[in-house]
């Protein structure tokens, strides 16, 4: 099966929760997987969906604040290297228990940074950290360097597909980006079986992505909901 490559660039933090949002529910008319990479107009932070807003609030002074549509900790957006995988309803990826599939989406990091000669790792158990800091501390199967995490995911599985968001702490012997991705794309074809086209969205994702923006991600009233 092929894949969609979505290479979004910059955005707005609302935006960039809306637009994984979207891909999430437009599965089922896609019905082929997105990869999506993507950065940060301006540092932000990210938090789980099931998170408290005012825990949250006081264990980062990165503003804005954007609640995600997956679960997990709080993430630190400037430098981070960020991507999603997106996954229609069928797919083997979406039959796969929640520990499998964050273990394979961070094995599929791993092979990528051996592709760059960078030797990381999987964390084998859980080292605890202040509550609901997503990089401090690690998770089991989150991706290790040195002994210290430089990548976690959080995972949202519903009617439409399964969403994956990622964050890569790049390693400071780490190349360039671009290259990084690239490898990700090359560990796609040899391993998943499937080669990325580029995709534009089309005015039905552009307009759904907008109006969540606008009407959810970027509303205070949504962000404190909890």
């Amino acid at each position: 099966m092929n894949w969609w490559l979505l290479n979004s660039g910059p955005c707005p933090a609302a935006l960039n929760m809306a637009l994984d949002e979207t891909l999430l529910e437009a599965m089922p008319r896609l019905q082929v997987p997105v990869l999506r990479f993507y950065s940060w107009t301006q540092p932000a932070a990210t938090f789980g969906y099931f998170q408290k807003f005012i825990e949250v609030e006081q264990l980062t002074q990165l503003r804005p604040l954007i609640r995600r549509p997956t679960g997990g900790g709080i993430v630190p957006h400037d430098a981070d290297w960020t991507y999603s995988a997106t996954f229609p309803v069928g797919h083997e990826w979406h039959a796969l228990k929640a520990e499998a599939s964050y273990r394979r989406i961070h094995e599929w990091l791993q092979l990528a940074f051996a592709e760059l000669k960078i030797e990381t790792e999987l964390a084998p158990c859980c080292k605890k950290s202040l509550p609901g800091q997503c990089f401090v501390g690690h998770e089991k199967f989150d991706l290790l360097w040195q002994g210290k995490k430089i990548a976690g995911a959080a995972q949202r599985r519903n009617k439409f597909g399964l969403l994956i968001q990622g964050s890569v702490q790049p390693p400071t012997v780490a190349p360039q980006r671009i290259t990084f991705e690239n490898a990700m794309r090359g560990i796609a074809k040899k391993k998943f079986g499937g080669a990325a086209s580029k995709m534009l969205p089309d005015l039905v994702l552009q307009q759904r992505a907008e109006h969540l923006a606008a009407e959810k991600y970027s509303q205070v009233s949504y962000n404190k909901q909890r």
